[in-house]
């Protein structure tokens, strides 16, 4: 099992407007590409010197193959459209997590 993992800083004038298009729009729509099996967005709870407040959403997938294309069919327009709506506001890194065990 793969988890696709997105850390977000986004700046707190368009913190809840990030918020509401995460969980009623972005993440819905991610889940419906049908490449991941569940998603979980958690607040990372260590203030950023850079201000804002950080999320890192989590996307489960069954394989690295899956995950590849979803980044070759789906993730520029996801991307992109982060971009577009929030711009310099938001500050995005992505890391591939692999589970070894869950307890």
């Amino acid at each position: 099992m793969i988890i696709y993992n997105v850390t977000t800083n986004i700046h707190e004038s368009v913190h809840n407007q990030w918020i509401i298009w995460m969980q009623h729009k972005h993440i819905p729509e991610i889940l419906a590409t049908g490449k991941f099996s569940s998603a979980r967005l958690v607040r990372v709870l260590i203030e950023e010197e850079m201000g804002g407040v950080t999320y890192s959403a989590q996307y489960t997938t069954d394989s690295k193959e899956t995950l590849e294309k979803y980044y070759q069919e789906d993730a520029p327009r996801f991307r992109e459209e982060g971009a577009k709506l929030f711009g310099d506001k938001m500050l995005a890194f992505r890391t591939e997590l692999e589970v070894i065990s869950d307890h």
